[in-house]
């Protein structure tokens, strides 16, 4: 058995760890705000959805699982948290738009949106197949602009102000086996730092979150020889919780962060200055 998987503080954190997790930030100091959070049924989104309802916003969750959708719901609700939920698809633009001029427009619109949503698997790039690149590709490159795109349409329609938190990965890292996630998450940074500056006079701010080994749910998908060296690829030779970038997202989305746009931060041990992930296993040729 695999203790790692079955220790859910390893894993980023559980609900009842969630609803008493401690947090710098004063009760209530995002009370008024609407936020969005993509992906929120699980990992990193789920910690950002309850970090923002605990600290008093309404927030809207969405994934493509029901179930998923509907227990983090319950376990919010259940802790006197304004979260409701939305099943979305962030890879077909249709029902991105359907979303906000359904569920969005229906809790008053929003201020922050986190794109969470996204995933990979870990194989060798000379594998990848073309079904497998243009999911990941699709999801984690053409999703996030879905959602910025209809995020953005949404402030300028309606004439407001708006905060973008895009979840992205450390690009300066090594990190390899998972290459189709790397090309996606290096197009939303590029993409951000475009978008940062065209709407800025809308006075929409854009900016990326980028965590290093983040103990997640998500590891189910690498192998436990991976699992088992992901504590020594940064300085600070250990893996983070969901909540420490939960943690970041809140400053980077929220007023704290209002003078600034176009960035991105590591929320990673380190890990962009030093060391390496091999996702798949380091080949022995690289082995000294």
């Amino acid at each position: 058995m695999d203790e790692t998987l079955d220790d859910p503080m390893k894993l980023g954190l559980d609900d009842a760890a969630l609803a008493i997790a401690p947090t710098v930030y004063a009760p209530g100091v995002l009370a008024g705000n609407r936020v969005l959070v993509s992906g929120g049924a699980g990992g990193i989104g789920r910690a950002t959805a309850w970090l923002m309802g605990r600290l008093g916003a309404t927030v809207l969750i969405t994934g493509r699982d029901q179930a998923k959708l509907d227990d983090a719901v319950t376990a919010m609700t259940s802790a006197g948290l304004d979260v409701r939920a939305a099943p979305l698809d962030i890879r077909q633009p249709d029902l991105v738009t359907a979303l906000f001029s359904g569920p969005v427009a229906d809790m008053g619109g929003i201020d922050i949106l986190v794109n969470s949503a996204g995933g990979q698997f870990p194989q060798a790039a000379i594998d990848f197949s073309v079904k497998g690149w243009n999911a990941v590709v699709d999801s984690n490159l053409n999703g996030t602009w879905h959602m910025m795109q209809a995020a953005a349409r949404h402030w300028r329609d309606t004439g407001r102000p708006g905060s973008i938190v895009n979840i992205v990965v450390v690009i300066e890292h090594g990190l390899y086996g998972v290459a189709h996630t790397i090309a996606a998450r290096s197009g939303v940074v590029g993409l951000s730092q475009a978008v940062a500056v065209e709407w800025a006079p809308l006075g929409i701010r854009v900016n990326c979150i980028a965590p290093g080994t983040i103990a997640t749910p998500g590891w189910r998908v690498y192998s436990p020889e991976a699992r088992a060296t992901y504590a020594k690829t940064n300085p600070m030779m250990r893996t983070g919780t969901t909540w420490e970038v939960a943690e970041a997202v809140v400053w980077l989305g929220g007023p704290a962060a209002s003078y600034v746009t176009g960035q991105t931060v590591n929320v990673a041990g380190g890990a962009q200055l030093w060391g390496e992930t091999w996702t798949t296993g380091k080949p022995d040729w690289f082995k000294i």
